[in-house]
C-alpha cells in the first residue's frame, strides 16, 4: 500500500470516528452506530490490491 492511500484511509477512518464521537455526545446514537461502523469498515478495507474477475 502507498503512503498516500494509508493517509487517505486514516484521514477517512478519523473523519468517521470523530464525528461518530461527536454525534454519540449530542445523543445522535444512530447516527454514530452508522458512523462507527463506517469507520471499522474503511480501517479494515484494502485500496492498492487488485482485482480479479
Amino acid at each position: 500500500m502507498s503512503k498516500s492511500s494509508n493517509l487517505y484511509k486514516d484521514i477517512l477512518t478519523g473523519v468517521f470516528f470523530t464525528v461518530g464521537v461527536f454525534g454519540f455526545m449530542s445523543g445522535e446514537f444512530m447516527l454514530s452506530t452508522l458512523l462507527f461502523g463506517a469507520a471499522t469498515i474503511a480501517s479494515n478495507l484494502d485500496f492498492s490490491g487488485s482485482f480479479r474477475a
